[in-house]
């Protein structure tokens, strides 16, 4: 190259060119000639490279070498050829300009670094992609662990940078981070706070990407799609997205699903508030009367057996109701929906199942259903606990019951 210089330079001069102008078209020559040679090298070995880099990834039945294409790792990897070229053969460009030399040296040399953090950004993708393929890996907050990775390298390659073009060996400046580490803290804050937030959830195995979260603190209701060093995904049922900041899965409470999905059945908890004042002893025509309703006249006919027999035995006065032992609307109510559920094709039989009656409120009576359905899925699961009501709510008034309603009496 150096022949090829004066060569150049030479024939200017014989030309009738001056000293000046042939300096500076010698160097506009030679720089177009490398610029020339190193975009064709550049295009060649990309081509091969990326072509033989596609082939074999073709034969192979693993996943990580088409990642590897996909996420551009031997198309950055083939600008490192012609990079180096450039390097090694500025200083023949630029002999005659030494300022201009230097400057585009460390230009390219900045540049080597950028490239070098593209590769290794690629590489890091192609891995976060292949770790999320594995099943015990793909709920896991893969992406806070690559963004560190690449903070620390972005952070080795800034403070290269500056080396190079003031001078400074790199571990000066290593020296003065450890001086302005409070400063450091102060502006990395939240991304220490999301890394070490990372690491816990990970680790106690408090959320996982696809788990159903409610966070009624940021509006989140919905599927995690995404946990990353500063955020957490959510996308909401109404397909909204909600971020919530990584430290606040530790800082604040939250409700995760996955235990209600993994189980074997939904929690239905619900109340009907029953009237007080329709509440009342059944009379043995009553009694006669609800015989009739199939799910509980084997249960009546016994229970009637029964307390007949111990109010016989205790000589209880029956001219007042109050008398002995009694059947009640409401408890034969409670025995109707029980048995009802029990029934029910959408409830688990397997799992609890229980009519209560709570508290007496100023709005009635609550008789709550605590009973878990087969189907978890959201809207199948409203329809099997409104089908539940809708029966019970019409079923309410054969009991001579009646739900609380407020009028405009305040009853």
């Amino acid at each position: 190259m150096d022949q090829f210089r004066h060569i150049i330079y030479d024939r200017l001069i014989e030309m009738g060119s001056s000293t000046e102008s042939a300096r500076y078209l010698n160097m506009l020559i030679l720089f177009a000639a490398l610029v020339i040679v190193v975009l064709c090298i550049d295009y060649i070995g990309r081509k091969l490279l990326l072509g033989a880099f596609v082939r074999y990834s073709a034969r192979t039945k693993t996943q990580i070498d088409d990642l590897l294409v996909k996420n551009r790792a031997p198309r950055n990897v083939a600008h490192i050829l012609p990079l180096l070229i450039a390097i090694q053969f500025i200083p023949t460009v630029f002999t005659d300009f030494h300022d201009t030399e230097f400057y585009a040296e460390h230009s390219l040399k900045l540049l080597g670094i950028v490239l070098a953090l593209r590769i290794v950004r690629s590489f890091l993708n192609a891995l976060k992609d292949y770790l999320k393929t594995l099943p015990h890996l793909k709920d896991k907050p893969l992406d806070s662990y690559i963004q560190v990775v690449m903070i620390f390298a972005w952070l080795v390659g800034i403070i290269m940078g500056f080396a190079q073009v003031t001078g400074i060996k790199p571990w000066k400046f290593f020296t003065a981070l450890g001086a302005a580490s409070a400063v450091i803290i102060l502006v990395f804050r939240d991304t220490i706070l999301g890394f070490v937030a990372s690491i816990q959830v990970s680790i106690n195995d408090m959320v996982r990407i696809g788990d159903w979260i409610t966070f009624d603190k940021y509006g989140a209701d919905g599927d995690v799609i995404e946990i990353n060093l500063a955020t957490v995904k959510v996308q909401n049922f109404d397909y909204t997205i909600t971020t919530i900041p990584t430290y606040a899965l530790i800082s604040d409470s939250f409700r995760n699903w996955r235990g209600m999905v993994q189980s074997d059945g939904r929690r239905i908890k619900r109340s009907l508030n029953i009237k007080q004042k329709s509440i009342r002893f059944l009379s043995d025509e009553d009694i006669l009367r609800l015989e009739k309703i199939q799910l509980i006249s084997e249960y009546l006919a016994h229970r009637s057996d029964e307390i007949s027999k111990y109010n016989e035995q205790h000589e209880a006065d029956k001219s007042l109701a109050i008398n002995g032992r009694n059947m009640t609307n409401i408890g034969v109510f409670r025995k109707y929906i029980d048995t009802y559920l029990k029934h029910h094709s959408a409830i688990n039989k397997e799992m609890i199942i229980m009519v209560r009656q709570l508290q007496p409120t100023p709005t009635g009576i609550p008789i709550e259903i605590y009973a878990f359905s087969k189907d978890k899925r959201w809207a199948n699961y409203e329809f099997i606990i409104a089908d539940i009501f809708d029966h019970l709510l019409s079923a309410v008034s054969f009991f001579d019951l009646e739900v609380y309603e407020m009028r405009d009496n305040g009853e």
